[in-house]
């Protein structure tokens, strides 16, 4: 059965050496020490490894099942939960005023990873909670947030997010259910939403659905979608679960991977709803949830990538096959081990540098998500919203790419269940597909992202590659060979790529909107190369200090050395397709394919 260990000191490096988080003047950051953070980390990683990972395969082989109308958990989830809950490991973030720890969210996000790469569908339960409390606390009532969120903070009670229906996935205009308000304010909300994680389960007393619906006589469209809390159960006035409301499980989807996440069709028929916010501006309540689980999403595709790899460089260190071309490694076996092979290094390599990169690209987004909220930095707001579809298209992308590569290692073993290699695979497949397909995300980036506020927020990012560039000029020549021009290089290629939406966009929306998914992949990669060149001056930097971990260190730089080298100049393959046009993609009539 695969293992896993939670990357401790690469996560501290991240925090520590590469954000200095403890040095930043954001409100909670001066709370964060080296030792804090190590604290925290450690009993975290323990959590993963000891409570979450051995129950990974149980959830994959059992799934969850349907029981006259009540949604079964696999053994030892509910047990898990509750451990969980008692450690205050739901709390992180949340408000201290609903019982939250009130640390930031980027600490919230590295224990996150080491969860989700644990156990991404157990992961799950609470990690929808935190989201739909996101949404009530940020645009509930007095009334709302005092009867829900301390019970979702600590996940007595759970939450989650209804949008899509069975016509109706990106296109939420579309959608019919409907809640028709009733003389008392409530509303009674009807109408069926499908793919919905964490549906129903036995873990929690109470479910708390956010559910978005059309208020009869509203605009038509989008503009007509309100969003509503719909608890499982009725709260009665002591604040506890009563009346079982009008909301139901139709069934429990079939799906590829996640099968210890309960994904449900849930039915509802008159249910007592209450309108969160404000009528016909449910988007805007969702999205405080949608962005917030968009940077979720591309850390699972990462974490998942990372488990897998973890897997694969010790059955890549143990497995022995064939000899060293250049010399036996192994004398006294039959064989070597498959690691002293450059093809299984470059597959390795490809992993290691893929993980490390998307672990400070996503703790660098998380920390732009507490400034703008702690600092109401609108830069930093503007910045992450930019980067907030890179983030969950590029990582989780790449994130399935690599776990199908730690798959290839085993070579056959990868493809036969008992090794458990092909969970990772299908686990993080859904990771492209749920809070918007990635297509979605790069439509996204190109038509609203790059053009939001004049602009202001994507020139600000090339202003910020730019002086990092002129900044680091002269540092050595090393440095400036494999790290300064490779980055260069692929910034100019970012730039091109925007200049030729901007010059072709307008007269032609198909050119730039054919070249919309490479634009977001080469992105990603000026943003790992971006991580990959600060992460090496960090590591330098602590070298001529006469940090005692060099092996780490330098490993640290031969590992950034080769992503600049072997993948970020695929920036120039994607400016080609970018400037390349629609006519080849468009070339087709419908019944030509």
């Amino acid at each position: 059965m695969p293992s896993y260990n939670a990357p401790v000191k690469d996560q501290m490096f991240v925090l520590n050496d590469l954000l200095k988080v403890g040095e930043q003047e954001i409100p909670g950051f001066d709370d964060l020490d080296r030792e804090t953070l190590e604290a925290i980390l450690e009993e975290a990683g323990k959590v993963a490894r000891d409570v979450m990972a051995p129950l990974n395969a149980v959830g994959d082989t059992e799934g969850c099942v349907l029981e006259n109308g009540v949604v079964r958990t696999p053994k030892g989830f509910k047990a898990a939960f509750d451990a969980v809950r008692e450690g205050g490991w739901t709390a992180l973030d949340c408000d201290p005023e609903y019982g939250g720890q009130g640390l930031p969210y980027v600490v919230a996000t590295a224990v996150g990873e080491q969860f989700s790469s644990a156990n991404m569908a157990f992961n799950m339960y609470q990690g929808l909670t935190h989201g739909a409390y996101s949404a009530i606390h940020a645009h509930g009532s007095d009334e709302q947030k005092a009867m829900y969120l301390p019970k979702m903070v600590t996940c007595e009670w759970t939450g989650t997010m209804n949008l899509t229906e069975p016509h109706c996935g990106t296109d939420l205009g579309l959608m019919r259910t409907k809640a028709v308000p009733q003389e008392d304010g409530t509303y009674k909300v009807s109408g069926q939403k499908i793919f919905i994680s964490a549906g129903d389960h036995d873990m929690s007393e109470n479910v708390i659905h956010l559910v978005l619906a059309k208020i009869p006589g509203g605009p038509e469209g989008i503009k007509g979608v309100s969003l509503f809390i719909v608890p499982k159960f009725i709260v009665d006035e002591n604040g506890n679960p009563g009346t079982r409301n009008g909301v139901s499980v139709g069934k429990i989807e079939e799906k590829m991977g996640i099968h210890g996440n309960s994904t449900c069709v849930m039915n509802y028929d008159e249910a007592t709803g209450y309108l969160l916010g404000t009528e016909h501006k449910g988007m805007r309540a969702m999205f405080t949830m949608m962005n917030e689980a968009r940077l979720g999403v591309g850390l699972q595709g990462y974490a998942q990538s990372e488990v897998a790899y973890q897997n694969a460089l010790e059955y890549a260190k143990d497995r022995l096959q064939g000899r060293d071309v250049t010399g036996v490694r192994n004398p006294e076996g039959p064989a070597d081990p498959l690691i002293v092979h450059p093809d299984i290094r470059r597959n390795l390599m490809d992993q290691k540098s893929f993980n490390e990169g998307a672990r400070a690209f996503t703790y660098w987004g998380a920390e732009m998500i507490d400034r703008a909220h702690r600092n109401n930095d609108e830069a930093a707001h503007g910045l992450i919203s930019l980067l907030t579809p890179v983030i969950k298209g590029f990582l989780t992308d790449k994130g399935f790419e690599m776990a199908t590569n730690a798959q290839q290692v085993y070579g056959g073993h990868g493809y036969i269940e008992e090794w458990g290699m092909s969970q990772f695979a299908r686990d993080a497949r859904i990771a492209m597909i749920y809070e918007g397909a990635n297509g979605v995300q790069a439509l996204d980036l190109v038509g609203r992202k790059l053009a939001q506020d004049g602009g202001k927020h994507v020139m600000a990012f090339f202003a910020m590659v730019t002086d990092f560039i002129k900044d680091t000029k002269g540092r050595s020549d090393a440095f400036e060979k494999d790290f300064r021009e490779p980055l260069k290089a692929a910034s100019k290629d970012l730039q091109a790529a925007g200049m030729f939406f901007m010059q072709n966009g307008m007269k032609n929306p198909n050119a730039a909107l054919s070249g919309s998914y490479d634009f977001m992949h080469m992105f990603g990669h000026v943003c790992l190369g971006l991580m990959w060149a600060k992460m090496a001056i960090a590591a330098e930097d602590k070298l001529t200090a006469g940090d005692a971990d060099a092996d780490f260190l330098n490993a640290k730089i031969a590992t950034g050395r080769y992503y600049m080298a072997r993948q970020l100049p695929m920036t120039s393959t994607h400016l080609t397709r970018i400037e390349s046009g629609a006519d080849t993609v468009m070339a087709l009539d419908a019944a030509q394919f």
